[in-house]
């Protein structure tokens, strides 16, 4: 089987009120986006209408004000997204839940109504929301930077390839490292569907500076983001 395409640098959604540019990606590979809801919040009034009744009730629910940005502008932004890709309007776009590979409940990938159309993934962190768009299952994440105390709380839940590579690097390095592995790993588990229904350690996705290869069937890519994240894309090969 030949190798999967390489990732191209994301784009950056600029504006929440125009249609994005057509659609770039590597070939079979994945489409992936930026956005930075705080440098749109005079836009957002004008277009937090074409979030869906949920969606909205999901934004008003959150106390700060700067999650609330966040979240309208990174469903926003996945919405016109979509909407451009689909040729119809982003209103018109009806999101489900596949079910979840491990109980099979409705809360496994988010997917197109009915089917067809580009499979997708979001996530959102800080200021920074990542979105990925591809011909077959893909999982995206971003995560700010933890704290070193974070780092040595959870680190015993990774994979022990993962937790002894951590170990081993100075205390300095560790929060890089351990963000970039769990941006990998839960772009992963986002792309199967999981989420972290899965255990942290079945999964080897690395810890240096080159995601691991694999797991089997899946392809990892490190996403280029602000100073302070990590980012990574996960695309099934087949």
């Amino acid at each position: 089987m030949s190798s999967p395409p390489p990732l191209l640098p994301p784009r950056e959604l600029t504006s929440l009120l125009e249609p994005p540019p057509p659609s770039r990606s590597a070939g079979d590979g994945p489409e992936v986006w930026l956005v930075r809801p705080t440098r749109h919040t005079a836009e957002l009034p004008r277009v937090s209408d074409l979030l869906s009744d949920a969606e909205r009730r999901r934004a008003d629910a959150f106390r700060a004000d700067a999650d609330r940005v966040l979240y309208t502008g990174a469903h926003v932004a996945l919405r016109l997204l979509l909407g451009a890709r689909l040729d119809v309007p982003p209103t018109k776009i009806e999101l489900v839940r596949e079910p979840c590979p491990c109980c099979d409940e409705p809360h496994g990938r988010p997917a197109l109504a009915g089917g067809g159309g580009p499979h997708f993934s979001l996530s959102h962190s800080g200021d920074l929301a990542l979105i990925a768009l591809a011909p077959t299952p893909v999982g995206a994440d971003v995560e700010r930077l933890p704290r070193a105390r974070t780092v040595d709380e959870v680190a015993g839940s990774l994979h022990p390839r993962e937790a002894k590579e951590l170990a081993g690097l100075p205390t300095a390095e560790r929060p890089v490292a351990f963000a970039r592995t769990w941006a990998r790993k839960e772009a992963y588990l986002k792309g199967i569907g999981t989420g972290l229904g899965r255990s942290l350690d079945l999964d080897y996705v690395g810890s240096g500076p080159t995601p691991a290869a694999g797991p089997d069937g899946w392809r990892l890519a490190d996403v280029p983001v602000d100073e302070g994240y990590a980012a990574a894309v996960a695309l099934a090969t087949r």
